[in-house]
């Protein structure tokens, strides 16, 4: 980083500069666990200049949608609500946001949700596109949900369903027996977040050296890391480059 007044005499070539606010001996932080939604890095105030450090999101709460739902909704949860007779007992509620129908399913009830949606005539969601992780670090006792994203290719349809569990009990079944697209899907989610998938044929990490230790997208992951080459000058880590905290 250079200052506009930073010049010498031969050229008026930059010189570099430490910028304000570095520290070379930061140590990796935890990003505070409360609150969640409020600052940047956990930033107090010092160090952080992207001019995000005050920022609070407002969170909306998720509430359960009321009838009739619109667009195939409607038709889709008289369909399954008709082919599983367990529906009561394994949706825990019904969203409508944004023009998506979310399904909110018991982790233990998850890959029998999925065989349903798959086989039933009337439902026909051949393929899983998608398995991924979301961490709602203060903001949900079970703050670790992981995302199916249904699909339809014989009715044009698409269903999203989620399924929430603690830090402390991360398991669920996996669904490869019934998608097999779920396979290094159910990996990434645990290599990244550290959801065990119950029945997986091979859950090991698939990003991560097999040794390494924590779940990089886990919002209280350290910002620490190792330094990088890149074109012959080291890149440090995060909590070598500035100060947050």
């Amino acid at each position: 980083m250079t200052s506009p007044n930073d010049r010498n005499n031969d050229g008026g070539v930059p010189v570099p500069t430490t910028p304000a606010g570095a520290s070379s001996t930061a140590p990796a932080e935890y990003p505070p666990a409360s609150p969640a939604g409020r600052g940047m890095f956990g930033n107090q105030g010092t160090g952080d200049v992207s001019g995000y450090g005050g920022l609070v999101r407002q969170r909306k709460p998720i509430e359960e949608a009321t009838r009739p739902y619109g667009s195939y909704f409607d038709e889709v949860r008289d369909a399954l609500e008709e082919a599983y007779p367990a529906f009561g007992d394994a949706i825990e509620k019904v969203v409508v946001d944004r023009g998506e129908l979310t399904l909110h399913v018991r982790p233990e009830r998850i890959a029998e949700v999925c065989q349903v949606m798959r086989d039933d005539l009337s439902l026909r969601f051949e393929l899983l596109s998608s398995v991924s992780g979301v961490d709602y670090l203060g903001a949900d006792a079970r703050r670790l949900h992981v995302v199916y994203q249904l699909t339809s290719m014989t009715y044009r349809r698409q269903v999203r369903l989620e399924a929430a569990v603690s830090v402390e009990e991360p398991h669920l079944p996996s669904v490869t027996a019934v998608y097999p697209t779920a396979d290094w899907q159910e990996r990434e989610t645990y290599d990244m977040f550290g959801i065990v998938f119950d029945g997986h044929p091979n859950l090991t990490r698939i990003l991560m050296p097999d040794d390494w230790e924590g779940h990089p997208q886990r919002k209280d992951y350290p910002l620490g890391g190792i330094p990088v080459e890149y074109k012959g000058a080291e890149i440090p880590p995060p909590d070598r480059r500035r100060s947050y905290q």
